[in-house]
């Protein structure tokens, strides 16, 4: 399976707890998923298996809530699921050594002071999810204390955020420069694709042929585009319709381990006419 990250209260969902460590990554921050930990908060608190921890977690858990109450950095960095994935357009945290280079980008005073200070009660078991502390500000695979997503975001981070989105409108079609938060980038076999979302809710899908910039003007903008989340993990698909034709845009979340990140399938009068496999572009 895919790890199972709370990517961000963005979109609505995430995102994301997780599974057992090792296994193929999931996108937490690179996309927008608006709200995501309150939206994913709120299927939490609906989930029968939404508890308490057993013995084995509680014991897990408090030797994590230890690791930063001493602040012990290279112990910390080995409670980490890599890639750590940030909000789009931030750059995951690849490994250990970027991780500890970047350590108080992620986890500030408040950050830690709030793990630190936690106690067990603040910890909840949301299933096969794994465990978060409050509402999603840290997640935990299920009793390793391996720590797969942090949706807290620090003052630097929010900053950082806002220049990478200045900094990217800059090399943008001028008809592109205006959105309220860039969702993700990606690449199927013969397209760049750009995904934003606008206001109301809704979403922007702008396409050009493989090689083209985005700076250029695109092949295909259209603006009405609809966000639907697939069940309670966290997939979720984009829809876009133009005349005849309907765009669809797959984020999987979590999945088997060949699972693609991103499907693109264009119809037309409700048959599929096209279907490719995507990667997310991280900057």
């Amino acid at each position: 399976m895919k790890h199972f990250k709370l990517t961000f209260i963005v979109f609505g969902l995430f995102l994301f707890g997780c599974n057992q460590t090792g296994n193929k990554n999931a996108l937490a921050f690179n996309e927008k998923l608006t709200d995501t930990a309150k939206s994913q908060t709120a299927q939490q608190e609906n989930a029968k298996e939404h508890g308490q921890l057993e013995d084995k977690e509680i014991d897990s858990t408090k030797s994590v809530i230890a690791l930063f109450k001493t602040k012990n950095l290279d112990k910390i960095s080995d409670k980490i699921s890599f890639p750590l994935y940030r909000q789009y357009p931030i750059p995951p945290i690849k490994d250990k050594d970027e991780f500890k280079q970047r350590f108080n980008e992620v986890f500030d005073k408040i950050l830690i002071e709030k793990i630190a200070n936690s106690k067990i009660k603040q910890w909840t078991k949301v299933g096969w999810r794994g465990i978060m502390l409050d509402n999603g500000e840290v997640w935990m695979a299920n009793a390793d204390g391996i720590i797969t997503a942090v949706n807290h975001q620090s003052n630097f981070e929010k900053k950082l955020r806002k220049d990478l989105i200045d900094k990217g409108k800059e090399n943008l079609y001028i008809s592109l420069k205006t959105f309220e938060s860039p969702i993700f980038s990606i690449k199927t076999k013969n397209y760049l694709i750009r995904i934003d979302e606008l206001t109301n809710q809704k979403y922007r899908y702008a396409s050009w042929k493989i090689g083209e910039k985005a700076s250029s003007k695109p092949d295909i903008i259209i603006d009405n585009g609809k966000l639907e989340f697939e069940g309670s993990g966290g997939n979720h698909v984009i829809t876009f319709v133009k005349g005849n034709y309907t765009y669809k845009i797959y984020r999987n979340i979590i999945g088997e381990e060949n699972t693609p990140d991103i499907k693109l399938e264009i119809e037309k009068g409700g048959q599929i006419i096209l279907a490719e496999d995507g990667k997310l572009i991280i900057e």
